[in-house]
């Protein structure tokens, strides 16, 4: 039987707003697997990224499990988990997030490094993968935002990962560019047979992965 790489059970969260407690997770059960490309959608605030960011180990549910590749995400030390997620998840975020001082390639190694492998050839290949071999010594404010974002996309698939999160990777960029990183990202996951989770309010874009899953009411349908 084909086992789900990533569930989630009963997941719950909420904030505060001055006296008032808002339910933002509301018992989203979801399977998610291997090999899948999965794109999440929602109104804006419907919760999108902090169940990402709970799938993805970097927020701790009030209720609920995640289970990663069937071990309890959350069950272990917060250490446990940063090295869980060095080695075995890829990030790519709207903002970028590359350091400022850091070139291409060393942007693309830095997961790599921290993992104490550093990585200069798989950086390279990656950094040639996505269009940008000849930029490898340029820092991040002599590229433009679709060539900051493929760095970004290099850099998650650097230590070889499992699963790669993406939050609105989009979001910073044009329509006809956010296509393309959107078209490169699937490629390289589909490529190197990896899972993908996607946070995106666009519709269009959405409808490009194995399954759409909605945010509503802080449940998931799809």
């Amino acid at each position: 039987m084909n086992e789900p790489q990533l569930r989630a059970t009963g997941l719950r969260r909420s904030f505060r707003l001055a006296s008032r407690r808002i339910d933002v997770l509301r018992g989203i059960s979801l399977d998610i697997f291997h090999g899948e490309a999965i794109f999440l959608c929602g109104a804006s605030g419907a919760g999108k990224t902090t169940l990402l960011y709970t799938l993805a180990g970097l927020e701790r549910p009030e209720a609920g499990q995640v289970f990663f590749e069937g071990d309890e995400l959350y069950s272990g030390s917060e250490r446990t988990r940063t090295q869980l997620r060095n080695r075995k998840i890829g990030f790519v975020f709207q903002g970028y997030f590359l350091l400022p001082e850091l070139t291409a390639r060393e942007n693309v190694m830095l997961p790599s490094m921290i993992g104490g492998k550093p990585r200069t050839e798989m950086a390279e290949a990656l950094l040639n993968r996505v269009g940008l071999g000849e930029r490898l010594h340029h820092l991040p404010a002599e590229l433009s935002g679709g060539e900051q974002q493929r760095v970004a996309i290099a850099r998650a698939l650097v230590n070889d990962p499992a699963i790669i999160f993406a939050d609105e990777p989009t979001g910073n960029l044009d329509s006809k560019t956010g296509e393309g990183v959107v078209d490169l990202l699937l490629a390289l996951v589909r490529e190197k047979q990896k899972t993908l989770v996607v946070v995106t309010h666009d519709s269009n874009l959405a409808t490009r992965g194995d399954r759409r899953l909605e945010i509503r009411d802080g449940l998931v349908d799809g």
